[in-house]
C-alpha cells in the first residue's frame, strides 16, 4: 500500500469511494434517526455535498491538502485536512477507507500520513470529528488508539 498526494484525476474514485462509504451512514442510520424531513434539510443532497466537497480538498493557497492510499494500483482510501499556521492548528476534515479494504491498517496509515503532514506544516494540536453512532464506533477507536481524545459533543435537531 501506498499514500500519495491527491490528483486531479482521483475525484472521480474518490466520489464513488465516499458514496460507497457514507451511504450506510446516511440512508440506513442518519435518515431512519432524524426522519425525512431533517434528513432533507440538513442533507437531502449528501452525494453533490461531497462532490463540492472532494473538488476543493486540493487547494493549497486555503491550507488544504489531501492524500490517497493505493492498493495494487486501486485508490482504496482518501484522507484530507487543513492546517491554520497562525493558529498551530490542524484539522482532518475527512477519510474514507473502502469497505473491502478495511481492517488493514489503511485508516492509521493514512492518518499518521495527515499527522506529519500537519506537523510539518506547524500544527501543533491535530482536531479530528466523527459520529457518535454505531456507524462511527470502528472510527472513534482509530482515533483513541492514535492517541486522539474525545470530547463529548451533543448536537439535536428538531423539525419544525
Amino acid at each position: 500500500m501506498d499514500i500519495r498526494p491527491l490528483t486531479p484525476r482521483d475525484l472521480p474514485v474518490l466520489l464513488d469511494l465516499a458514496i460507497e462509504t457514507f451511504g450506510p451512514f446516511y440512508e440506513d442510520s442518519y435518515r431512519p434517526l432524524v426522519g425525512d424531513t431533517v434528513f432533507r434539510n440538513r442533507h437531502g443532497e449528501w452525494r453533490e455535498d461531497y462532490r463540492r466537497h472532494l473538488a476543493a480538498l486540493d487547494n493549497p493557497e486555503a491550507g488544504r491538502s489531501a492524500a490517497v492510499a493505493e492498493d495494487g494500483g486501486s485508490i482504496v482510501g482518501f484522507i484530507g485536512w487543513v492546517v491554520q499556521p497562525d493558529q498551530a492548528h490542524g484539522e482532518i476534515d475527512i477519510i474514507a477507507v473502502s469497505p473491502s479494504a478495511r481492517r488493514r491498517g489503511i485508516g492509521k496509515a493514512l492518518v499518521e500520513h495527515a499527522v506529519a503532514q500537519l506537523k510539518d506544516s506547524g500544527a501543533r494540536v491535530i482536531s479530528i470529528g466523527t459520529g457518535g453512532d454505531d456507524f462511527h464506533a470502528a472510527a472513534r477507536a482509530l482515533y483513541e488508539a492514535l492517541g486522539f481524545t474525545p470530547f463529548p459533543i451533543v448536537n439535536y435537531t428538531k423539525a419544525v
